[in-house]
C-alpha cells in the first residue's frame, strides 16, 4: 500500500525546492562577493560563508527573505533570531545590530532584501478589504512573519528575473505588487498597514523618526517631536516606544553611535573626532555608550573589524547614506 504523505510534508518539500532554486541563482550571480544590487530596483542579494557580526545596520522599510542560515537582529532592548521559516518585515526606519549566526562554505547564509514602495503599499490597501486589521497596533516596527508557499513562490519568481534582465521591466512590478499583497495579508501585515496609512499613529511616528534621522547630531526636544507626530507627549512616548522599543533619546543615541562607527570604519576617523561629528560633547560618555551597544570600546571594536573578514555593511544603510538617498522603493 502506498505511503500517505501529509500536506505539511509536501509543503516542506516544495519550500525546500524553492529555496534550492533561489540559492542557485544567488550563488551564480554573486560569485565571491558577499552582496550585490540587482537589475531590479530595490532588490539586493546577500551571501556569507562564515558567521558575521555584530554589525551596524540601519533599515529602511523592507522585506527580507532568508534562503539559508540564521540571523539575529537586536533592536533597542529586543532580540529577534530568525531562520528560513520566517521573513523579516521592517515597516519604519530603524537602527539595528545584526549577526549572521550560522554560515559556512558548505552551508552559507543567504537572503534577498526588497525595499518597499510605501506609495504602492498605500494604493494596495485601498483595494483590499478595508475591514482587515491583521496584527496589533503595539507591534514593533520590525516584525517576523511565517513564510508561506505563495510568498516564497512570488519571491522566487522575482529572483529568477535577475537572470533574464530583459524581462524585468515587464514583469518585476507585477511580482513586487503580489509580494506586497502577500505581506499585507500576512499575520503581521497590520504593522505595514499602520506604517503606510496617513493619519495613523505609526505614520505620525515615522514623521518624527525622519526628523531625528535628518538632525541626529542636534539637541532633541520631545515636545517638538510630539508636535511633528501630531500627538500629545504621553501618547507620543507610548507609540514611539512600542514601534522602536526605545525612547526618543535612546533612538537618537543609537543613530549617533551607528554613524560614528561608520565614520571610523569607512572614513578612518579616530574615536574622538567621530564622537564630536555625531554630536557627543563627552568622549567618556561616547566610549561608555559605544561599548554598551557594540560590546567593546571603539578602538578595539574597529580594530577587530579591520583585521577580520567581517563585511560592513551587507544589508541596511548608513545613516548619512539615508539622508542622501531618500526613501526606499519597491519598483
Amino acid at each position: 500500500m502506498a505511503e500517505r504523505v501529509g500536506n505539511k510534508d509536501v509543503d516542506g518539500a516544495l519550500l525546500e525546492a524553492i529555496r534550492d532554486r533561489m540559492a542557485q541563482v544567488i550563488t551564480r550571480n554573486l560569485g565571491r562577493k558577499t552582496a550585490s544590487e540587482t537589475c531590479i530596483s530595490g532588490l539586493s542579494i546577500h551571501r556569507q560563508i562564515a558567521p558575521v557580526g555584530p554589525n551596524s545596520y540601519f533599515f529602511e522599510p523592507s522585506f527580507t527573505f532568508t534562503v539559508r542560515g540564521t540571523k539575529r537582529v537586536v533592536l533597542g532592548g529586543e532580540t529577534y533570531a530568525y531562520d528560513q521559516s520566517h521573513f523579516l518585515l521592517t515597516a519604519i526606519n530603524l537602527p539595528t545590530v545584526m549577526e549572521v549566526l550560522e554560515a559556512s562554505e558548505d552551508h552559507p547564509y543567504m537572503c534577498v532584501m526588497q525595499k518597499i514602495d510605501l506609495e504602492l503599499a498605500r494604493s494596495l490597501i485601498t483595494e483590499m478589504d478595508a475591514s482587515r486589521r491583521e496584527g496589533v497596533a503595539d507591534d514593533a516596527g520590525l516584525v517576523l512573519g511565517p513564510v508561506t508557499i505563495p510568498l516564497a513562490t512570488a519571491t522566487m519568481n522575482l529572483i529568477d528575473l535577475i537572470e533574464t534582465p530583459q524581462d524585468a521591466p515587464l514583469l518585476a512590478r507585477s511580482i513586487q505588487r503580489e509580494i506586497l499583497v502577500r505581506l499585507l495579508a500576512s499575520p503581521v501585515g497590520g504593522r505595514l498597514r499602520q506604517a503606510v496609512q496617513v493619519g495613523t499613529p505609526t505614520s505620525g511616528i515615522s514623521n518624527a523618526l525622519r526628523w531625528i534621522r535628518e538632525h541626529f547630531s542636534e539637541p532633541l526636544r520631545v515636545q517638538d517631536l510630539a508636535r511633528i507626530a501630531c500627538m500629545g507627549e504621553s501618547t507620543f512616548h507610548h507609540h514611539f516606544r512600542a514601534l522602536t522599543t526605545m525612547s526618543p533619546l535612546q533612538y537618537q543615541k543609537q543613530l549617533r553611535l551607528h554613524e560614528a562607527r561608520r565614520l571610523m570604519i569607512n572614513d578612518k576617523l579616530d574615536a574622538s573626532l567621530a564622537a564630536h561629528r555625531v554630536g557627543y560633547e563627552s568622549a567618556t560618555q561616547f566610549n561608555r555608550e559605544y561599548r554598551r551597544l557594540f560590546g567593546a570600546p571603539p578602538k578595539r571594536d574597529i580594530r577587530s573589524i579591520t583585521f577580520s573578514d567581517r563585511a560592513f555593511p551587507d544589508e541596511g544603510f548608513p545613516i548619512t547614506g539615508l539622508m542622501q538617498s531618500g526613501s526606499a522603493t519597491m519598483q
